[in-house]
C-alpha cells in the first residue's frame, strides 16, 4: 500500500485524480489496472478547533510592523 497526496481535478463534467508517475512505477501500475482509493479530505485542525479569526488590519501591514519592531530592537 502506498500513500499519495494529490488534488482532485475537474475534467469536463467529472472529477478525477492524477497518480504521480513515481508511484505508478513503484507500484508497477499500468493502464487498465484496478486500484482502490481511500479518500480522506485534508482539513486544518487548528481552523477546525478555533474557527476563522479575522484581523482588522491586513497581513502585509502586520508583517511589515513585526519586521520593523524586530530590526529596531
Amino acid at each position: 500500500m502506498k500513500e499519495v497526496e494529490t488534488q482532485v481535478r475537474e475534467w469536463g463534467r467529472s472529477f478525477g485524480v492524477v497518480i504521480p508517475k513515481k508511484t505508478v512505477l513503484e507500484g508497477h501500475l499500468k493502464a487498465g489496472d484496478t486500484v482502490t482509493l481511500l479518500i480522506l479530505k485534508k482539513s486544518n485542525p487548528i481552523k477546525k478547533t478555533f474557527g476563522t479569526f479575522r484581523f482588522r488590519r491586513n497581513t502585509k501591514d502586520m508583517l511589515r510592523e513585526a519586521d520593523k519592531e524586530a530590526w529596531n530592537a
